[in-house]
């Protein structure tokens, strides 16, 4: 495929960013995905925090640069923790990105996905199926898997971004970035990375640094998205299996320069309609 890119969006410009200012990104994030984050946040330049306590968490994301939220695993102790960090990164101006794991799974997670909501995002990133049933606000997609293709989650996505305000980002096979105005396909990967658990996950601590300074989460967003794209295609030419890819592609994220990531930029931006 040929490269489309806007003049707008330069990848190599935010990544060069967030390795210059190494922006310390809160992450309220589940049981399963705390080590892949930090370890995935490290190789790209930013520093990782693991605060969930609800009797801190509010106070730690004024400290920090931007504020992740991953609903994957609930407890009434820790959606509080996410609701009040949530409320803080709104009062004091941090970005903040939710991550609404199974959101559609059952009724708890569809009432803290509601909540936090209110709470407006800078960035919401799910995959097809949780962003269709949190524009919804319904039933939706059997857990962490998404069962739509992300295309399906087009208008889904538009409206949220357009109701909330912020950017919704949908990956799958192609990923999806919107904020209500723009659309933007960011194509590349490997087959490989869903079989790698908290891949996404991750992502959505990459979005957060990428925010941290940016001008405009759309870019910045669709910026965090292509040089993970990158990272998962120059992981996917060595890598045997899972395993050696979830290797392979933390050192990938660690090596990515201007060059790899200008050859393998596979970007379409329209307008949202």
């Amino acid at each position: 495929m040929s490269n489309t890119i806007s003049p707008s969006i330069t990848p190599a410009a935010h990544l060069a960013g967030v390795r210059r200012h190494t922006p310390l990104i809160h992450n309220i994030t589940n049981l399963v995905a705390m080590n892949t984050m930090a370890n995935v946040l490290l190789a790209i330049g930013a520093s990782p925090a693991m605060v969930h306590a609800r009797e801190e968490a509010a106070e730690f994301t004024a400290i920090a640069d931007a504020l992740t939220v991953n609903i994957g695993t609930l407890s009434p102790h820790w959606v509080e923790a996410m609701i009040e960090a949530a409320e803080a990164a709104r009062l004091v101006g941090k970005p903040w990105v939710l991550d609404p794991v199974a959101v559609g799974a059952t009724a708890y997670r569809r009432e803290t996905g509601a909540r936090l909501l209110e709470r407006l995002p800078t960035v919401i990133r799910g995959n097809a199926s949780e962003i269709i049933a949190l524009e919804a606000g319904g039933a939706g997609g059997r857990g962490v898997d998404s069962s739509d293709p992300a295309e399906a989650a087009e208008q889904a996505a538009i409206r949220l971004a357009r109701r909330i305000g912020c950017v919704v980002a949908v990956t799958g096979e192609v990923d999806l970035v919107t904020d209500g105005r723009r659309l933007a396909r960011v194509h590349g990967g490997h087959a490989l990375m869903p079989r790698v658990t908290t891949l996404g996950c991750a992502l959505t601590g990459v979005v957060a640094a990428f925010l941290v300074g940016a001008d405009d989460p759309f870019a910045a967003t669709v910026a965090a998205l292509a040089c993970y794209a990158a990272a998962g295609e120059i992981a996917g030419e060595t890598a045997r299996g899972p395993g050696s890819f979830a290797v392979a592609f933390l050192d990938a994220l660690y090596a990515l320069d201007d060059k790899a990531l200008n050859c393998r930029l596979q970007l379409e931006i329209t307008d949202a309609t």
